[in-house]
């Protein structure tokens, strides 16, 4: 009965010397989880159970657990690496069936797709037209192709324009109107006007061009003109002939008076190119709002201009912020977002069974997962450019194995001790 004993003991010192160097070895893999090798003691029992003096008859191995304990961040220079800090698991799609995993080192295959080492896809909420997360899961792809572009349709200013300017008179009105491309060309007289400023707009083929705002202060109180020109060219502001301006007027506190129009708007706009000719981009409407024009008695300044349109972009960079939402950056200076990682909880995550890879498959002990974003329904927020590291205590770990291997020997001992009085009982005559 001791032989057998003690073998339970030594194939139980072994187990634990098994999963104690798998956890030494993967000290340093990127989401691993240490595990812990737990036992129970034997005893032999009948249809009426055990006796009050039974005698063990040795040791089990009941389960291997693994702890899920948080790992170390470590952070990187690779904004595709992600790290979970709190509670959750990465899904990944492999030929359709789903793992969980915590080692968020990614990167992006031939097909834009973000993948894992193993070439699994990462799977997350998708987007719609519009930019909006659904609730959609699938893979999350990098359109790296160009964005169209997007052609002006408003334009915002905030600026204030000098109660101290005196009218330079009629004359911007009088040369006017004015064409760049003209024989000769023609261009407003710097002693025409009091103030002017400009940005870029752009067309439905996404070419820029420049409109500029020429303010003319009146010879009536609190009132200014305003002319717009694009590429050179006077334009219709919407209240008759070409090259006319929108007025402005204000109160006598400087502030805009709400009874005066607001906007510039351009009706019919033909783009043209650089030597003056149309350029094929289609004809344009858009309005230039004037609303957050103060007159005060400083110098004239402008202190934001917004404007909603683009030029075609190639992608430059990707970020991934703390809820998961991936965000695509252009070269014309947008971003838009691509898709929000999806997370994954379970009841028992002790349950869920390990493959290998750093990845765990769904069992019936773990229950069914529960998929939401990072930083909701009690998951952990995404960490770009970070790994988590092993959350294996190198230390702990080489105390447990002289613990183990002392437990080895103990039982090892045992057998010599029955092999003696075995051999004992043998010699009697």
């Amino acid at each position: 009965m001791a032989f057998s004993t003690a073998i339970s003991g030594i194939n139980a010192a072994n187990a634990d010397l098994g999963v104690i160097s798998n956890n030494i070895a993967n000290a340093s893999t990127t989401g691993f989880k240490a595990s812990r090798a737990e036992f129970a003691d034997v005893y032999a029992t009948s249809l009426l159970g055990a006796g009050s003096n039974a005698i063990g008859q040795g040791v089990a191995l009941a389960g291997v657990s693994q702890e899920f304990g948080q790992g170390t961040i470590t952070f990187t220079n690779n904004s595709l690496d992600l790290a979970i800090n709190g509670n959750g698991f990465f899904q990944l799609s492999v030929e359709g069936a789903i793992e969980y995993t915590r080692a968020g080192n990614f990167q992006v295959d031939n097909e834009g797709f973000l993948v894992s080492n193993q070439n699994s896809r990462l799977q997350g909420f998708q987007v719609d037209g519009g930019g909006d997360v659904t609730g959609q899961l699938g893979d999350i792809q990098i359109d790296t192709s160009l964005i169209d572009p997007n052609p002006t349709a408003a334009v915002g200013l905030t600026s204030n324009l000098d109660s101290r300017d005196v009218s330079p008179g009629t004359g911007f009105a009088t040369n006017g109107p004015y064409d760049a491309f003209a024989v000769p060309a023609t261009s407003p007289n710097p002693v025409d006007f009091n103030a002017t400023t400009s940005t870029t707009i752009y067309d439905s083929l996404g070419n820029p061009h420049v409109l500029s705002l020429y303010y003319v202060k009146t010879t009536n109180p609190n009132e200014w003109e305003v002319y717009s020109l694009i590429d050179g060219q006077s334009q219709d502001p919407g209240s008759g002939t070409v090259g006319d301006p929108v007025t402005l007027t204000f109160t006598s506190n400087g502030q805009f008076d709400p009874t005066s129009a607001t906007d510039i708007n351009v009706t019919g706009w033909a783009p043209i190119d650089a030597t003056g000719i149309s350029n094929g981009a289609s004809a344009q409407n858009f309005a230039v709002n004037l609303q957050q024009t103060t007159q005060f008695g400083t110098d004239f300044s402008v202190s934001s201009v917004i404007q909603d349109g683009f030029a075609a972009g190639q992608l430059r960079g990707l970020e991934i912020d703390e809820s998961g939402v991936a965000f695509a950056r252009y070269t014309n200076g947008e971003s838009r977002a691509l898709g929000q990682i999806a997370l994954a909880s379970f009841s028992n995550q002790n349950g869920l069974q390990p493959i290998g890879d750093t990845n765990w498959v769904e069992t019936f002990s773990s229950g069914a997962p529960n998929v939401s974003g990072p930083g909701t329904s009690g998951l952990g927020v995404i960490q770009s450019a970070a790994l988590e590291d092993s959350n294996v205590e190198i230390t702990q770990e080489l105390v447990d194995l002289i613990i183990a291997q002392r437990n080895f020997q103990a039982n090892a001992q045992v057998i010599q001790a029955a092999d003696a009085i075995t051999q004992t009982v043998i010699n009697l005559r």
